[in-house]
């Protein structure tokens, strides 16, 4: 006999999992104990060895359906032949709350340890409740807030711990007698499901006026849509026309606040806009607006979507107008599997995510490719013309949802409004694709009560469908794409946070990482667990800056968390490097600063649960650098506690501030220029198209006189420069657009067959104890290439294979330094993956051990983890040291 101790992190909470724990044991003859403890459910197992290692692959391979382990951590309690260690199997540590007649195996009662909470992500609606929405014998049938133990909101809903429903924004809704039976029914599966409601105890649907102005839709047409939605309404109330008279002018973030505080105020002084309908008129009123054309704004789970019909090509190019939001792809919802299937060409492991508790927003490829040239891909608008991509024959996705790229963010319904809007029994059809973005004002944070949805989404929308049920902390969806059949976290937010990432070694420290400033989230940490938070935001809006602020304290107040450090980025500049001082004052701590990029490095490091000595190649878009230049091609060796710069890619002139960093020809113009001076390189760009004689002259007397030039190691601005060299993209509208052109351009060559040679100029100079990878000449060589009429889509490939060379050339120089065979890989620019594949392949190849992230983003997403493993190393290393 021998005796195990399991513990097994992630969703296993609230999910049927003790009692399947118990279930499992008895097949297995296994005697012990199960016990949820805050963060993790611990299994005390006596058996044989063989036998206790069947349970463990059994426990991970037929776990409840809506469950998610996330880790499982072994260690051996009594050697072969030993007696178990009595207080596991007998239940000293807690009363049995089930006991198998006969068993030597016991359900102990709950216990959670400080530092050690579990909070539940938000889960989407479950099979079962699926199947009574549309049941008309069940009591709960077409009810928007349908939910049970497996599945509804969670985290979005919750005050305080614990997780009881006087401490969720469902203590304004007492239950009714039938749902407060369920509730207390050990059989029901709804016993002990906090946001437990119905139709006559639970929240409500109503609608609150849009007043969208860009090629409003007819009031008429709308009207008369809605009207016959009016006469399907058994109980239907007054009806109202769906938008209101369309504001004059620019409606900005100003317009915007003084229209919130224009509404009406309840008797408390709380924001109140006028409702207009109610319930399944207020629902269908919806339909009918997306069905005529419009656009509406639907609150979910975790803050609002603005919504409208994918396959309305109209609809889709005015939305892109409200929300100044011209070539960004948007986000859909497909209301099944079968649709997806129709539009895209998902891999087997997509669809599992796809349908599974997360439903995440997937990047998955579209059914046909339909990308023009590299040139076409110059222009900003949004027509479709002769020479752009048109919908695939058999699809219906409008070419203006995600014009020129190959891929499209899909999700499937997660909520039962969701589902409800697309099928309503006795209702007319709706498309079977709808846009489903971010309810949100550029670089604000998704909105996610009334006054912030009719403040500044009512100006880009038609109509705004509410609910009663109050959202405690904000979620965006989560964004993932995939790599080598595995997800590859974008954006980790809904259905994945909180949950845990457990770290390697146990620490009793506890810090807190705020994050990045571009595509925010903060990290906890306490007890060898790292809380990853919900998307933020860019916080560049200090309306993002308020909403960290505050899910900050809610979540720490959840965790019971007191952080004995705040750890933040080193840029002088950023409003989270503030936001981190003003924090620790209040909590009366110290701060502590990390390199931008070694906490991306550090991330993944943690991630991958090592703990010793790597590479870290971080290649992104901007990160301060200790020298005061800007990094973002680096190469640093180094642990959690320290790094050292070993090597980057060739510095060059960033020269006119924040334009350079969205007009990638500005990049390849100072590069150029740099490199041969100004005449030669201006007859050279003038034929390549970088920019008017007027903007070179103006990089020039930049360089010349070294006026606003910085220089800099960016990797995602030599990405810019070569996609304007090579005519494809001159400038974006959005971060990383002219990059990602770049990358479908090559993914294209690819496909259709390489037909360059590799490079053979120089790939990296060594000088003393630092490398540079001759990206200069490369860019050069691209150049000449191009003027000598080389296929523009070969060129594109040829400069991801280059790049990937100098990067595993400098990954094995650097190994006969140093006898590092550990290689990290982080950063924005590895969210491309073709060059991730081609510098992972390469590096194998050349027998480097290769991390990589998956559930935490290589973006700025990731970086809280990095910073919050760094402050864990630091204050472990002082404890040390006092010892």
């Amino acid at each position: 006999m021998i005796t195990k101790l399991i513990r097994l992190y992630g969703i296993v909470q609230g999910v049927g999992f003790r009692p399947f724990v118990n279930r499992l044991a008895d097949r297995y003859q296994i005697s012990g104990s199960v016990c949820n403890k805050g963060s993790y459910v611990e299994i005390a197992a006596s058996a044989t060895v063989d036998v206790i290692d069947e349970f463990i692959h059994a426990l991970e391979a037929e776990a409840p359906e809506r469950s998610a382990i996330v880790k499982v951590k072994v260690k051996t309690l009594e050697p072969e032949n030993g007696a178990p260690a009595p207080e596991l199997i007998t239940g000293q540590r807690g009363a049995a709350k089930n006991n198998n007649a006969g068993s030597g195996f016991k359900i102990l009662e709950s216990k959670h340890e400080e530092g050690q909470i579990f909070v539940s992500p938000d889960i989407a609606i479950c099979p079962d409740c699926a199947r009574e929405l549309y049941n008309p014998d069940d009591r709960r049938y077409l009810h928007p807030f349908i939910n049970c133990t497996q599945c509804g909101p969670r985290l979005t809903i919750l005050d305080s711990m614990p997780y009881d429903r006087d401490k969720t924004s469902m203590a304004d809704f007492p239950m009714c007698e039938d749902c407060n039976h369920e509730y207390t029914d050990m059989n029901s599966r709804r016993y002990h499901a906090q946001p437990v409601c119905c139709n006559d105890c639970g929240p409500e649907l109503y609608t609150l006026g849009g007043v969208a102005e860009v090629g409003a839709v007819s009031p008429h047409t709308v009207e008369c849509d809605a009207a016959q939605a009016d006469s399907r309404i058994e109980q239907g109330a007054e009806s109202e026309a769906v938008t209101d008279s369309p504001c004059t002018g620019e409606y900005g973030a100003a317009q915007a606040d003084a229209h919130i505080k224009q509404g009406a105020e309840s008797e408390a002084g709380i924001y109140r806009p006028r409702a207009k309908e109610y319930g399944t008129a207020a629902l269908l009123r919806t339909r009918a607006v997306i069905r005529s054309g419009g656009i509406a704004a639907i609150k979910g789970i975790g803050g609002f979507h603005l919504c409208c019909d994918a396959a309305n090509e109209a609809a889709v190019r005015r939305l892109r107008q409200l929300k100044a939001r011209p070539m960004k792809p948007f986000a859909v919802m497909m209301r099944d599997p079968d649709v997806v299937a129709r539009e895209c060409e998902p891999e087997a492991e997509m669809m599992t995510l796809l349908t599974g508790p997360q439903k995440p927003i997937i990047l998955i490829p579209k059914k046909s490719e339909r990308l023009s040239s590299g040139i076409e891909l110059q222009k900003h608008d949004i027509s479709v013309t002769d020479n752009e991509e048109q919908s695939v024959q058999g699809t219906r996705v409008a070419a203006s949802v995600a014009p020129h790229n190959p891929n499209l963010g899909v999700m499937l319904p997660y909520t039962p409004v969701h589902m409800l809007l697309f099928d309503y029994p006795g209702d007319e059809p709706i498309s079977d694709v709808l846009v489903m973005t971010s309810g949100n004002p550029s670089g604000a944070p998704i909105c996610m009560n009334d006054e912030e949805a009719s403040g500044y989404l009512a100006p880009m929308c038609d109509i705004i469908l509410s609910n009663s049920r109050e959202i405690r902390i904000r979620a965006d969806d989560t964004v993932m794409a995939f790599y080598d059949h595995r997800p590859y976290m974008i954006r980790r937010s809904r259905g994945y946070s909180p949950l845990p990432i457990v770290a390697k070694e146990e620490s009793n420290h506890a810090v807190l990482g705020i994050g990045g400033e571009l595509k925010n989230a903060f990290c906890l940490s306490a007890k060898g667990l790292y809380y990853p938070s919900p998307y933020i935001g860019d916080m560049a809006d200090m309306r993002s800056v308020r909403a960290l602020d505050a899910a900050v304290r809610r979540m720490e107040r959840l965790f019971e968390i007191k952080p004995e450090m705040i750890v933040s980025d080193m840029h002088p500049g950023y409003n989270t490097s503030e936001m981190a001082k003003v924090i620790a004052e209040r909590e009366g701590v110290p701060v502590m600063e990390v390199q931008h990029h070694h906490a991306h490095m550090v991330a993944c490091m943690a991630e991958n649960e090592y703990e010793g000595t790597a590479l870290g190649v971080t290649f992104d878009g901007t990160g301060y650098g200790p020298d005061g230049t800007i990094w973002g091609g680096e190469f640093l060796l180094g642990d959690a506690n320290s790094f050292e710069r070993v090597g980057n890619i060739t510095p060059f002139m960033h020269a006119g501030g924040d334009i350079a960093s969205r007009e990638g020809w500005r990049i390849a113009y100072s590069i150029i220029s740099t490199a041969l001076g100004s005449e030669p390189a201006g007859r050279i760009a003038a034929t390549l198209g970088l920019g008017d004689a007027q903007g070179r002259r103006s990089i020039d007397f930049m360089l010349g006189n070294n006026v606003n030039t910085v220089k800099s190691t960016s990797a995602g601005r030599l990405f810019d420069a070569v996609s304007a060299v090579l005519g494809i993209k001159a400038s974006g509208t959005f971060e990383g657009e002219a990059s990602m052109a770049l990358q479908f351009a090559a993914e294209r060559a690819e496909a259709q067959g390489i037909s360059l040679a590799p490079y053979a100029g120089r790939l990296i100079n060594i000088d003393q104890d630092r490398f540079e990878l001759c990206t200069d000449t490369l860019l050069m060589e691209l150049a000449a290439r191009r003027l000598s009429g080389q296929d523009i889509d070969q060129l594109a490939y040829f400069f991801h294979k280059a790049l990937a060379d100098m990067i595993v050339m400098s990954c094995c120089y650097q190994r006969t330094r140093t006898a590092t065979d550990v290689v990290a890989l982080s950063g924005g620019v590895f969210q491309n993956l073709l060059l991730l594949r081609l510098v992972d392949e390469g590096l194998r190849r050349e027998g480097f051990r290769v991390l990589k992230h998956s559930m935490v983003p290589t973006n700025d997403g990731g970086i809280a983890l990095g910073q919050a493993a760094a402050g864990i190393a630091a204050l472990e290393n002082q404890s040390q040291s006092e010892l």
